[in-house]
């Protein structure tokens, strides 16, 4: 596409069953928005995960610094899917306290529904936890005011689509021209 560059993923693919019985610590939300703006061409129901261990400087979500909210299981995904049917991605703003339950979160999203799935991580580099098959959009990066957001430039944050394994940079479809 248009404004995308492939990216060789430094990932090494391998069955994860194991993470499909393992439940990790819990992992809660604190709230739940259809977006426009996160995913490129997707209605994106965004799920805020609480708890993050990054917390950047100038960071406009530091109401989810703190470990609160409801627990996210696979049951409360299954009636958030029910209740927002026009969505066509899910996307799991933050987790990065726990990358292993975002992706088994992710993997059971991709096999229990048809909407896509991405995640918003502000780590510098994809945590080896994440099996990207699982994930059809990856966001990568801290805030860094110096940089800006996502909008623009100078960003620091990459936006990638995946596709087949293989990572692809779509951050300019994200710039204001």
């Amino acid at each position: 596409m248009k404004g995308e560059k492939r990216i060789r993923s430094p990932i090494h693919f391998s069955s994860h069953f194991s993470l499909l019985t393992f439940h990790p610590s819990m992992m809660k939300f604190i709230d739940v928005k259809e977006v426009f703006a996160e995913i490129p061409d997707e209605i994106t129901l965004a799920i805020s995960i609480s708890g993050c261990p990054i917390q950047c400087k100038g960071c406009h979500s530091q109401y989810l610094w703190e470990d609160v909210g409801q627990e996210l299981t696979t049951e409360v995904l299954s009636e958030l899917l029910r209740k927002h049917l026009g969505v066509s991605c899910l996307c799991f703003m933050g987790g990065d306290q726990n990358p292993a339950e975002i992706n088994r979160l992710a993997q059971w999203t991709k096999q229990s529904s048809k909407v896509k799935v991405a995640w918003y991580s502000g780590r510098k580099t994809l945590s080896k936890e994440i099996d990207l098959p699982n994930f059809d959009y990856v966001k990568i990066g801290p805030y860094d005011e110096a940089c800006g957001p996502l909008n623009v430039k100078t960003t620091n944050q990459v936006m990638y689509r995946v596709e087949n394994g293989q990572l692809f940079d779509i951050t300019s479809r994200f710039w204001k021209l």
